[in-house]
């Protein structure tokens, strides 16, 4: 293991100190500093939380869950996760404002308009409670200065570069992309990188969109039978979101299309139809592992460095599944133990020399 194993050592010695406070008397006070609520070295059980845009989708559920494992593994922490149960900006706003009152000592946030989180989160900042931004960096106004993220442009490339291998030489026709949320800077660079690639590899390639498909899995099918209706001769249809993914499967299926489709994530219906070759890939972003790194640095600045957090973008990977691995990710999926166990090396990896991951925010994208 790593640095939470000094957090869970520190957690289990809890009662033991309060005893040799009390009856030493002399050192009662040293003894309070160095057991003190937040803070280096602190004792105590921490309240800590995290919001999340859309409880109910798979992409936020895996960073909670990976959130709630780094709780669990480092002991003594009082965690909870919040978020509206469709994707509602003011709906996790007054959700998040919630959760300042209770989550004293550091804060996960994660959301898909990060424009509306400016001044909430710099007022929970100014109020001296931590905050980690996650999936989405953050506003230059929001006080937040650490953020855990993919490199998303890259992502988007690499789903395009995957399309690619699949339509041959110099392809010509259509491609239609979409964007559950344009105007949220992860979704909009997954599309620039999917438009630029094809743009660099592909000239007889048409880009068309990014269109708006919406996070609401009703609402994205809607969307996306629309686009399949009016370019019925396209080549691809892609997605950067999490319902786009299976949507795009179950239109393949319903119209029998010869057209290629993928999307983003690994819900359930996703991995189900990267395995039956309706999608030939989906984008794994990883979510589990952002959710289990912020959380674990998180607790590490608190316990050890007095709530002071790194300044930096830390740059979580993603990656391709595929007939290849499908199976492998399925089994991953399974529970959070699983999925512990399979991101172990990764995790021990990045946070035990955490500068070699950390970029400049203002790189981020």
């Amino acid at each position: 293991m790593h640095r939470r194993s000094r957090a869970r050592s520190c957690s289990r010695s809890r009662p033991r100190s309060r005893s040799l406070c009390a009856a030493l008397g002399v050192l009662a006070l040293l003894a309070a500093v160095g057991c003190g609520a937040g803070g280096s070295g602190s004792d105590d059980e921490l309240d800590m939380g995290m919001a999340v845009a859309n409880i109910s989708l798979n992409f936020a559920h895996e960073m909670v869950l990976g959130a709630e494992s780094a709780a669990d593994h480092a002991g003594g922490v009082d965690f909870k996760a919040v978020g509206p149960p469709n994707t509602d900006g003011p709906a996790e706003v007054q959700l998040f404002q919630n959760l300042t009152t209770r989550a004293k000592d550091g804060i996960v946030l994660e959301n898909l308009d990060p424009p509306i989180f400016t001044r909430p989160a710099a007022r929970a900042v100014g109020q001296g409670i931590p905050v980690v931004a996650c999936d989405t960096a953050p506003t230059e106004g929001s006080k937040i200065s650490f953020y855990v993220g993919n490199d998303n442009y890259a992502l988007g490339r690499l789903m395009a570069t995957e399309a690619l291998k699949r339509l041959g030489a110099d392809p010509k026709g259509e491609v239609v992309i979409g964007v559950p949320n344009p105007g949220t800077p992860v979704l909009d660079n997954r599309a620039k990188g999917i438009a630029d690639t094809f743009e660099e590899k592909a000239p007889g390639v048409k880009v068309l969109g990014p269109f708006q498909t919406y996070s609401d899995p009703g609402q994205n099918y809607g969307s996306w039978s629309a686009q399949v209706n009016a370019h019925p001769r396209a080549l691809a249809f892609l997605g950067v979101g999490d319902a786009d993914s299976y949507n795009l499967a179950k239109l393949k299926k319903t119209k029998k299309g010869e057209w290629l489709t993928a999307g983003f994530d690994v819900d359930p219906k996703t991995l189900d139809a990267v395995k039956d070759g309706s999608n030939f890939v989906t984008i794994d972003p990883q979510h589990f592992l952002k959710g289990y790194l912020s959380t674990a640095m998180l607790i590490e600045a608190v316990r050890e460095n007095d709530g002071d957090l790194p300044d930096g973008w830390f740059l979580s990977p993603g990656g391709v599944v595929d007939s290849s691995n499908i199976d492998e990710v399925t089994a991953r999926q399974k529970s959070s133990d699983a999925a512990y166990d399979w991101y172990r090396p990764t995790i021990d990896k990045l946070l035990d020399d955490q500068e070699a991951a950390l970029r400049p925010l203002e790189d981020a994208r």
